[in-house]
């Protein structure tokens, strides 16, 4: 090897080393050195020096801080150093937030859409968001690193383009991602409002520090986020955790997806609210639930009922995959225990009893917030290609400071 070999070879390796540390900042906040040597494999020494080059570059700071009564110096990407942004619909509403890089968000708002609205006035409205939030937060929109853009129903990744228009009729086969580009001059990614919740229940929520679990939405549709090892796993075409086509009866209704007797079919939001019309008329979701929370017979019977057939799935879900927990998101999940009740049981009877024994099933911590705080952790994660994950195998991890 020449010597200019070995020095590419070294300067290389410098720069890997650096990326693996500033990753590890990305992803989970404020670190000693210590943590980032046992985080990233590194030497203290090399940590130190890295730490030192962060610094002097304006990228990172190092405060001091109190752990357990003790005094240490924390590392933290400089909060002026960048800022990623988080958007996510649904098919009545819009969620914005902005975040800098030490998982702050500076910025949160949520409007309401009209159901059925057209894809290009749902990007004009977000897109008018982000620039108020970003100006809200005296930060400038050509900072932003990377927005994420959140949709019910299955996207193709790679062309952020939506697979299923069924959800959002007004959205049908969109490129999400040339769209919002376009209207912001931000570079933008799509995922599944599934995968994104996984992921914000993994870096902020009830999934912290677990390696293998689900996030199950209820909601209009009902969708997985499955981390399995440590990483939220997508499949080979990315739509892993379509658990809402799970067959729950051969010969049930016809469904969206073309089958029968799918669990959407019985178990979210539109099926529900059709067995109810007959004698509550119309109605919505947000009344079903206040009733029952009233103790309403009817609605309380219809919510348990759904919570029966989710266990199905779930025990299905359980008996392949063995998860440490599975987190229940959406908005049927405001129900609480009418819901997690005769889920949690029927999955007990159909499950083999020793996976089903050791996963909880949990509601979610982050509630109507657990979409966009997700679009934001995947923003933090592949703000920098060079430092991040690819995006089929993002990792969990991290604090959150709002």
């Amino acid at each position: 090897m020449t010597s200019g070999q070995g020095g590419g070879s070294l300067t290389e390796l410098r720069l890997a080393n650096r990326r693996r540390a500033l990753r590890l900042l990305r992803l989970r906040g404020a670190l000693t050195q210590a943590e980032l040597s046992q985080g990233t494999g590194l030497s203290r020494a090399a940590v130190s020096n890295i730490v030192r080059e962060l610094v002097d570059s304006g990228l990172a700071r190092a405060t001091a801080a109190s752990r357990n009564g003790r005094r240490v110096s924390e590392v933290t990407l400089n909060p002026s150093s960048g800022i990623v942004g988080g958007i996510d619909f649904g098919n009545r509403h819009v969620r914005v937030a902005i975040g800098d890089l030490t998982h702050t968000v500076l910025a949160e708002e949520q409007h309401t859409l009209p159901y059925g609205h057209a894809a290009a006035n749902g990007v004009r409205e977000a897109s008018e968001m982000l620039r108020n939030l970003t100006t809200k937060a005296r930060r400038r929109l050509q900072d932003m690193e990377l927005l994420v853009v959140g949709l019910p129903g299955p996207i193709d990744l790679e062309s952020g383009r939506t697979v299923s228009p069924a959800i959002l009729p007004g959205w049908s086969d969109f490129d999400v991602k040339s769209a919002f580009a376009a209207a912001t001059g931000v570079r933008t990614m799509t995922d599944n409002d599934a995968n994104l919740g996984a992921l914000a229940e993994g870096t902020w929520g009830v999934g912290q520090g677990l390696s293998d679990f689900a996030y199950i939405k209820v909601s209009t549709g009902i969708g997985a986020g499955l981390v399995l090892n440590g990483r939220l796993y997508r499949g080979v075409a990315g739509t892993a955790g379509e658990v809402g086509h799970t067959t729950i009866e051969e010969s049930g209704l016809l469904c969206r997806c073309g089958n029968r007797g799918c669990l959407e079919t019985v178990a979210a939001a539109p099926a529900l609210l059709d067995l109810l019309r007959r004698s509550y008329g119309d109605i919505t979701l947000e009344e079903v639930l206040r009733l029952s929370a009233g103790g309403d017979t009817g609605c309380r019977r219809l919510i348990a009922d759904a919570g029966r057939h989710i266990g199905v799935a779930l025990a299905n879900l359980c008996n392949l995959l063995s998860p440490q927990m599975i987190i229940v998101g959406g908005e049927l999940a405001m129900a609480g225990d009418i819901l997690l009740a005769p889920m949690r049981e029927s999955m007990s009877r159909r499950a083999v009893s020793t996976p089903a024994e050791a996963t909880r099933v949990v509601i979610g911590a982050l509630s109507e917030r657990a979409g966009v705080l997700g679009a934001l952790a995947l923003a933090l994660q592949e703000s920098d290609e060079r430092d991040g994950a690819s995006h089929n195998e993002s990792r969990i991890s991290g604090t959150l400071a709002s």
